[in-house]
């Protein structure tokens, strides 16, 4: 099937209507995630295994109604469903924060944190997987840091509003602004899918089984590797998660001040995505392609995790500010996975089927990814209660960043990918009709 030319005014809109819908989905989601996370900080890291578990436990049950809805019901009422649902439960949540103190924040911290855990894979998820089947792999390698840009610019939004805001509105109120958020960025996929649509593109139900996700994880090489990928990077990412809650629950007492903290993290994750974004990832993309954009974050986990080994609790002064090597190590880890290795990485996903790019990449992203957090943070628990010190336990970290680099180069080239779409011709190469 011939895909509409990129040089038509309506794919020339497209990519900045995607940003600009991603721009308000991460301004929405970075709203909600310091008021996640400070619930975390209020308990450290001991606690952290329960929320993963219970979250790990809804992702399961989750997966085979995700997997009806993408069989049974075309993209626009799925789009309009899912983001409809996360709006109706942010507005239901904010009674509960008003009553944080009573309710206690580690009954209110596994409700939520589950919630905001879904939140994040199933939206984010079936954001990146609409963006897969509207972009051919071509098209894709030009736009998707533009997107994934768009994304950062409200991945830094949303914490100066959420820093600003909660010392005068306090907590529960941020999520009245996030339900916002959320509104117009399904307002604008619910544009491009009628857009895309009027283009011919295909709008009809995926079909398949419930289970074919999970089938698929099985049977595809590059959903393997991009599963164990997901795993070790995840990995790392947690460990410094949960380090950092540690942190936070000696020195960060109030809710507002723990807020405000995990809000300046998130800021300077972003920051570091989008300078990413702006330079060394399209480059890499188009000129390296994604096996470099894959690898090279890895390598820079691996440097930040023995500059950790080395300096364990360590403080350094970053612009007149003492920072912790771990908050370095967490900015560091999470900037380059959203500025590097999430846009590579969802690339690859338009050179598999459209069912791969839902139900398989979805599975990989959600069920996969909480059973990564349920044993990290249980083996870091473990460690700690052990006596284990943090520089022995980021030394844990340098072996599986090391791996990881490995299963980074395995997936951008695994052989049941298909081939990269003819420069300037808006066609798939041979053996790839069947992909849109």
């Amino acid at each position: 099937m011939r895909l509409p030319s990129p040089d038509s005014p309506r794919q020339d809109a497209t990519p900045t209507v995607s940003a600009l819908a991603f721009f308000f989905l991460l301004t929405s989601y970075y709203i909600i995630r310091p008021v996640r996370d400070q619930l975390g900080g209020a308990v450290g890291s001991s606690q952290l295994p329960l929320f993963y578990l219970a979250t790990f436990v809804a992702m399961l049950l989750l997966t085979p109604v995700f997997g009806m809805l993408v069989a049974r019901f075309p993209r626009r009422r799925l789009l309009g469903w899912s983001y409809s649902f996360f709006i109706v439960c942010l507005l239901a949540f904010i009674p509960a924060f008003l009553a944080q103190d009573r309710i206690g924040a580690r009954a209110l911290g596994v409700v939520f944190y589950i919630w905001g855990s879904v939140f994040n894979l199933f939206v984010v998820s079936l954001f990146w997987s609409f963006m897969a089947d509207v972009f051919d792999s071509r098209r894709a390698r030009e736009v998707f840091s533009l997107i994934a840009l768009g994304g950062m610019a409200g991945a830094i939004f949303g914490p100066l509003i959420t820093s600003t805001l909660v010392g005068l509105i306090g907590v529960a109120p941020l999520l009245l602004v996030s339900a916002l958020m959320l509104g117009f960025a399904a307002l604008l996929l619910l544009h491009i899918s009628v857009l895309r649509a009027e283009d011919g593109g295909t709008d009809q139900p995926i079909g398949g089984s419930l289970w074919a996700g999970v089938r698929e994880l099985w049977s595809r090489p590059f959903l393997r590797y991009m599963a164990i990928l997901m795993l070790l990077g995840d990995g790392i990412g947690t460990l410094a998660y949960a380090l950092v809650a540690d942190y936070a629950k000696v020195h960060l007492a109030s809710i507002t001040t723990r807020t405000a903290f995990y809000a300046h993290i998130d800021l300077a994750v972003n920051l570091l995505g989008a300078l990413l974004q702006l330079t060394l990832s399209p480059w890499l993309l188009m000129r390296r392609g994604a096996v470099w954009a894959l690898v090279l974050p890895q390598v820079v986990n691996f440097g930040l995790l023995i500059v950790v080994v080395m300096g364990g609790h360590a403080q350094v002064s970053v612009l007149g500010y003492s920072v912790p090597l771990l908050v370095l190590m967490m900015v560091g880890t999470r900037g380059f996975m959203y500025g590097m290795t999430k846009p590579a990485s969802d690339a690859l996903y338009t050179r598999v089927p459209r069912e791969t790019r839902y139900k398989g990449k979805n599975f990989v992203e959600t069920a996969v990814w909480r059973f990564g957090d349920v044993v990290i943070t249980s083996g870091i628990s473990s460690l700690v209660k052990l006596g284990i010190g943090v520089s022995s336990i980021a030394l844990v970290g340098v072996g599986a960043a090391s791996l990881a680099a490995w299963v980074a180069r395995k997936a951008a080239t695994s052989p049941d990918l298909a081939p990269e779409t003819k420069a300037g011709t808006g066609e798939q190469g041979a053996g790839n009709e069947s992909l849109v």
